[in-house]
């Protein structure tokens, strides 16, 4: 996933304003539904507030209607997914690449066999759309260190634990000097040029992910990948080097022919540093406090060899099925359940799994999808299951399923997301503050499940949103979920199946049916 960062409810973020009202009939008949979808769970909820799921809850507190669904979610089987997708099979699932495409068809024969309609009849479950990505086959990564008085001493660094390639590198075998640029951003309209004292021509940028002042929005546009990397080969630069605190992976970004781009971990960083009296820790401080730019030319310099391919017209594709509402004027109206699909990929010898990222999120998407096929009786508006593709390059399938919405559906009113729900011992959510009653909808559905931990408004999208925010700005209401865990591998080759809580899988897969389910048939 696009890490998540639940801003504190306090901030007082804004949200856009939706689309135009109806007549005062229409707002007032759409009012009471969603008053009916709050109301629905909490009425099939006994006195005594047994939670079904855990070790004293009673299923049979659920209406009749539902139970029968309800009770086929059961722990293993979302594991057996999430295990099947993270496999070494599916090679990561990168976008674009084979091992992508392979795992998507895999996910469209069991909407197939759970008796999901398609939604092109040409493509059936599959709904392409371009997808360039980038393979890295090898990479060297070494520190040269310089001192004044004393000979260069070379230092390799281990790959995958103090350097990762960016996941968009060009390809390339340099040696070049090194400069310090901040946070890598040149912004003078905003009074900000982390490039104004430096000269980057030739060289190798050194830099951290972040803004100068990380309350003022204006600057929200320059921490993309994509624009850090722009600025730097504008200014002349080579490549780019990140510094964080752990190296983890990362495809979000545009391939550009000869920059070559690299990430570093603090250690390494300080290694470095250490001949300018600086550490990564002290210099990501002095940026936050006095909000102004640290620039400088180092010591040392690097040596980077590396070797990619780039594949300009690779197709990625969202896996789509979906259940049709019963009721005639509300069917064209859908609720999305969807979650991303994609991961890392394999480069240089190394395996991403993504069993948590998120091949736990997909996995719930699909028992939730399983459990809406059992229903004897169809919900009012249509239910669309979408396994999103491209998130990891930057919300690219999301986007373009809301963009290019199946003719099936005239609007989505409600979007579900599923993202790192494996870990953990409960799940953590954001929801939109409106419209009236969706969030009660949820935490209603909870009393039948007992999952629900920390709940943030969402008023605003940004950076590191996940794959509800196209939905978010075209005015649907929104529910993210994430497990309360520690999520210790993020984009790392840790990330396996033997991470992963069955439970919690389970326990997510519950709430999101239950409460999808009610706000689909108010």
């Amino acid at each position: 996933m696009v890490y998540i960062e639940a801003p504190s409810p306090e901030r007082g973020l804004g949200r856009p304003a939706a689309g135009g009202t109806g007549p005062k009939e229409k707002e007032e008949e759409t009012m009471t539904r969603r008053s009916i979808a709050a109301a629905a769970l909490a009425a099939a909820v006994s006195a005594s507030g047994a939670i079904p799921g855990s070790s004293d809850g009673r299923a049979e507190e659920l209406p009749e209607r539902l139970r029968p669904a309800y009770e086929s979610i059961r722990p293993m089987d979302p594991y057996e997914i999430c295990r099947t997708l993270s496999s070494p099979r599916f090679h990561g699932r990168l976008t674009g690449h084979e091992g992508y495409t392979e795992a998507a068809k895999w996910a469209a024969g069991c909407f197939e066999r759970w008796g999901l309609a398609t939604v092109d009849p040409e493509s059936g479950y599959l709904q392409p759309y371009p997808s360039p990505y980038t393979i890295v086959d090898e990479a060297e990564l070494a520190l040269v260190l310089g001192a004044p008085g004393a000979p260069p001493r070379e230092r390799a660094l281990a790959l995958g634990s103090e350097f990762l390639p960016l996941l968009y590198t060009a390809s390339g075998d340099l040696a070049a000097p090194l400069v310090f640029a901040g946070w890598g951003i040149s912004a003078p309209e905003l009074g900000y040029d982390d490039y104004a004292a430096i000269d980057a021509r030739g060289k190798l940028v050194l830099c951290f992910r972040g803004t100068p002042d990380r309350e003022n929005k204006a600057f929200t546009e320059y921490d993309h990948h994509r624009r850090r990397t722009a600025t730097a080969r504008e200014k002349g630069a080579v490549g780019l080097v990140y510094v964080y605190p752990e190296v983890n992976a990362h495809p979000n970004g545009d391939w550009l022919d000869g920059f070559v781009g690299a990430m570093i971990d603090d250690s390494a960083a300080d290694t470095l540093l250490a001949g300018e009296g600086h550490t990564s820790a002290s210099l990501r401080s002095a940026l936050a406090e006095e909000k102004r730019p640290r620039s400088f030319h180092l010591s040392s310099s690097a040596r980077y060899r590396v070797s990619s391919r780039h594949v300009p017209d690779g197709e990625g594709y969202n896996v789509v099925g979906w259940i049709e509402g019963s009721d005639p004027a509300l069917r064209r109206e859908c609720i999305v359940v969807g979650g991303h699909f994609d991961h890392c990929g394999r480069h240089a010898g190394l395996l991403f799994p993504g069993a948590n990222d998120n091949a736990s999120g997909s996995a719930v998407v699909m028992e939730i999808a399983e459990a809406f096929s059992r229903l004897a009786e169809r919900p009012k508006r249509s239910v669309v299951f979408v396994l999103f593709g491209g998130e990891e390059q930057g919300l690219i399938g999301s986007t373009w399923f809301a963009e290019h919405l199946p003719p099936q559906f005239a609007r989505v009113d409600a979007m579900f997301n599923f993202d790192m729900n494996g870990e953990g011992d409960g799940t953590n959510y954001g929801c939109t503050v409106e419209p009236p009653g969706f969030l009660e909808t949820i935490k209603n559905a909870d009393r039948f499940v007992g999952t629900l931990r920390r709940q943030w408004p969402i008023r605003e999208v940004g950076v590191r949103s996940s794959d509800y925010a196209p939905f978010f700005q075209n005015g649907a209401a929104c529910a993210a979920f994430f497990s309360n865990g520690p999520h210790l591998h993020y984009h790392e080759t840790g990330d396996t199946i033997y991470r992963i809580n069955p439970d919690i899988l389970a326990d997510v897969a519950r709430i999101g049916f239950l409460a999808a389910h009610a706000w689909a048939d108010r």
